[in-house]
């Protein structure tokens, strides 16, 4: 360089778009002064290198098993058995016994509502006979009507389970779940004396989730589909992806506005234990560089004419370039300037 001029050291890590540290200021040498080779190279350099860059935003989250659902009676009696908590129950297992009969788990989204007999056609039929057939009832053809065949095969299930072979089915006898599910708790006990509409047990889902309440300054993040790092409590790092976002409103008191939420549930593709509800720590991605030029922040320096440069350091000498920076994140900056390379060493000034 031709002239001296004060250069300004960046001390610190830097924030998004700021500079949050102190700044040291030197002076380079004349190209008269003949710096040693000890002083004109600095002691600690880092390689500029080309990479994805993405910063991640942390919130707290929780652990467990998602909303749990109401599984209510449907008919009048005494419960005769009940599951323990956190049983796992499958299509055609017991949620609970009335009378000593079961009340048995199919797999459906749409509830038991009438008692199917012969003649009845609809939906909820094709659903039954689903259930049937994969129970391992045949003679039958799922569709959407009840024949004397699918009444048939009725009676046999009926017969195993030990109930009266009536060949229809009343709402009290099942109790339709997307899936296998987990009792979370129990409402009452055994021997109770129950009506229809009675709370008998609550149900979750098997596979852990992940739940995130987040406010609305970082709504930007709740975007159903998109990949997470979820930290779990022994402290191993797994990939989540959000599968539910919901609206919260809280009702604000004398006169305030009302806040707005958004609560997130994470599912997990890799296998996740859970052995009750624990704290996480959910990382979102709030900004991605892909293949871009990037060193630590700490190499950066602030330029007295103002911006930012980077100081190589090539063939035992060093030279100034000035840069532009873009995205922050992982203590890595994204820098672009002209004759920059992959590679390339950036000294870091002590």
């Amino acid at each position: 360089m031709r002239a001296r001029r004060a250069w300004g050291v960046v001390a610190g890590l830097l924030a998004v778009g700021a500079v949050a540290a102190a700044v040291t200021v030197f002076n380079l040498p004349d190209p008269d002064d003949d710096p040693s080779p000890a002083s004109s190279t600095p002691a600690s350099t880092a390689e500029i290198t080309r990479q994805t860059l993405v910063d991640r935003e942390s919130h707290d989250g929780t652990l467990a098993h998602g909303d749990s659902t109401t599984i209510s009676s449907r008919g009048s009696g005494t419960i005769t058995a009940l599951p323990p908590e956190g049983t796992t129950i499958s299509r055609g297992m017991a949620v609970f016994r009335l009378d000593n009969k079961p009340v048995t788990l199919l797999y459906g989204s749409l509830p038991a509502y009438r008692t199917l007999k012969t003649g009845v056609k609809g939906t909820d039929v094709r659903q039954l006979e689903q259930n049937l057939w994969a129970l391992g009832y045949r003679g039958f053809t799922p569709d959407t009507t009840y024949s004397w065949a699918t009444a048939s095969a009725v009676k046999d299930w009926q017969d195993d389970l030990g109930i009266r072979e009536t060949g229809s089915v009343e709402p009290a006898q099942i109790e339709y779940a997307d899936g296998t599910v987990r009792v979370d708790a129990l409402s009452l006990h055994r021997g109770a004396v129950v009506g229809p509409g009675t709370e008998v047990e609550k149900i979750t889902g098997t596979s852990p989730l992940a739940t995130v309440v987040l406010d609305a300054s970082s709504g930007q993040l709740a975007r159903q589909g998109a990949v997470v790092q979820v930290k779990l409590p022994d402290g191993k790092v797994v990939p989540g992806k959000i599968k539910k976002v919901a609206t919260l409103v809280a009702k604000a008191d004398d006169g305030q506005s009302d806040t707005t939420k958004s609560r997130l549930t994470i599912s997990f593709d890799d296998d996740v234990k859970s052995q009750g509800m624990a704290a996480v720590s959910v990382a979102f991605t709030a900004g991605q560089r892909p293949n871009v030029l990037t060193v630590p922040v700490a190499a950066l320096v602030a330029l007295a004419e103002g911006g930012y440069g980077v100081q190589l350091v090539e063939d035992g000498t060093t030279r100034f370039v000035a840069v532009e920076t873009g995205l922050f994140a992982d203590g890595r900056v994204e820098i672009t300037g002209s004759g920059l390379q992959a590679g390339m060493k950036a000294a870091i000034p002590s």
